[in-house]
C-alpha cells in the first residue's frame, strides 16, 4: 500500500457570525470518483462511496474526523498539528461534498489569519491503498482503499510558494517602504533553509502567515 493524497481547489473558506464571534468553515467537493484526475488516478465510485460510509461512521459522526495544516508524509493524523474538524461528508453523484469547521487550535489560527489576509487554499484528502493500471491508462484505487483524513489544508502554491522564491532571491518588494525589517527576512530565509523536506511546507505557511500579518 502506499500513501495517496489528492488536492483539490474549487472549495469555500467561508466566515459565519458577527467580527467578535467570526467562526470559518470549509465547504465544496473533497473528493471525486470515477474520473481521472490530475494525479493520473480514479476512484472507483462504488470503493470511495463504500470508504466515505466508513470514514463517517467512525470518525465525522463520533466528532474524530480532523485534518491538519499541510501536506503530513504519512497516513497518521498527528493532534499537535490539526487545524480543523470535518463536521459533515456525503455523496453528490460521483463527488464527495464536505463541510468542516476551523479549531481554535495553533495551526488552526495560522488557516483563520490566512484566510483573513485573503490567502487561497486547498484541501487535500489523504488515503492509503494500492494502485493497478485501468482501462482508461490512468491508475486504479483498489478496494484496499483506506481514508485516513477527508481533508487537509494546502497552499495554493501562488501564494507562499512565490513568497518563498521572493524570500529566497532577496527581492526588493519583501522589505519596500520599510513593511518588514531586513532582519525579519533574514529570519525567514535561515527558517526555510533549516527545515527538512518533511518540515518544508509547515515552514512555507508559518513564514507566510507571519508575513501577511505584518502588511
Amino acid at each position: 500500500m502506499k500513501l495517496i493524497t489528492e488536492e483539490l481547489t474549487d472549495v469555500e473558506f467561508l466566515t459565519e457570525g458577527t467580527e467578535k464571534q467570526k467562526k470559518y468553515f470549509i465547504e465544496g467537493i473533497f473528493m471525486q470518483g470515477d474520473v481521472k484526475n490530475r494525479n493520473g488516478r480514479v476512484y472507483p465510485k462504488d470503493i470511495l462511496m463504500k470508504e466515505v460510509k466508513r470514514y463517517n461512521e467512525k470518525y465525522v459522526k463520533a466528532k474524530r474526523a480532523f485534518g491538519e495544516l499541510g501536506h503530513p508524509e504519512g497516513p497518521t493524523v498527528n493532534l499537535e498539528r490539526v487545524s480543523h474538524m470535518i463536521t459533515e461528508l456525503k455523496p453528490d453523484g460521483t463527488d464527495v461534498r464536505g463541510r468542516a469547521k476551523i479549531m481554535d487550535t495553533p495551526y488552526g489560527n495560522i488557516v483563520k489569519n490566512l484566510i483573513n489576509e485573503g490567502a487561497k487554499l486547498g484541501v487535500s484528502s489523504r488515503g492509503m491503498g494500492t494502485l493497478s493500471p485501468g482501462r482508461s491508462g490512468a491508475q486504479e484505487v483498489q478496494k484496499d482503499f483506506y481514508l485516513a483524513t477527508a481533508a487537509d489544508i494546502v497552499a495554493d502554491p501562488s501564494a507562499p510558494a512565490a513568497f518563498v522564491e521572493g524570500i529566497m532571491e532577496g527581492k526588493e518588494w519583501i522589505w519596500n517602504n520599510g513593511i518588514i525589517q531586513e532582519v525579519t527576512v533574514n529570519s525567514y530565509k535561515k527558517a526555510i533553509q533549516n527545515s527538512t523536506m518533511k518540515e518544508l511546507d509547515e515552514v512555507k505557511l508559518k513564514t507566510f502567515a507571519d508575513f501577511m500579518s505584518r502588511l
